[in-house]
């Protein structure tokens, strides 16, 4: 799928009709993307009917305070990592059974990568309120822009995946 402007309500569209015939809503917990995901769902008319709301936690204390991501986590595993990314989705379906979120955490650059988690190193997970969690780890090129849009069109593949 391409990363126009075009393609990414095409995505939206999709993952809206797959929510839609679940009967579920979507939740967003966005960091590197900062509010990327939102506001591509957003852009499809009757959105308002599958999409619940989102949450741009770039900061670790919003990740604790809004998500609550453990502190220790945090910690021990840092902000991008498969762990943080579950724990970003859990918390944002916590108590809604109705409910599927996409989180995304990454280094979206061109600073902050390290050899460790470079730049374009970016981890998504997906849950919904019966427990299910799945993620994946991508490694995006090009500058931040680039890094942002390829991880929204992971994110809402991902979603149309996880609903399957």
């Amino acid at each position: 799928m391409t990363a126009d402007d075009e393609g990414l309500v095409v995505l939206a569209r999709d993952a809206g009709q797959r929510l839609r015939m679940a009967g579920l809503r979507l939740v967003t917990a966005e960091s590197c993307t900062g509010g990327w995901i939102a506001k591509t769902v957003t852009d499809v008319p009757g959105s308002s009917r599958w999409f619940e709301h989102g949450l741009v936690t770039y900061s670790n204390e919003a990740k604790t305070r809004l998500l609550g991501v453990e502190p220790a986590l945090l910690s021990e595993h840092g902000a991008v990592s498969d762990a943080v990314a579950r724990a970003m989705a859990r918390g944002a379906v916590a108590g809604a059974a109705d409910t599927v979120a996409v989180a995304v955490t990454g280094v979206a650059g061109p600073e902050g990568g390290t050899p460790d988690k470079p730049v374009g190193l970016v981890w998504l997970a997906w849950a919904d309120g019966a427990g299910r969690v799945a993620s994946y780890c991508g490694r995006f090129e090009g500058d931040r822009m680039a890094v942002r849009r390829q991880s929204v069109v992971a994110a809402l593949q991902g979603l149309c995946t996880f609903l399957d």
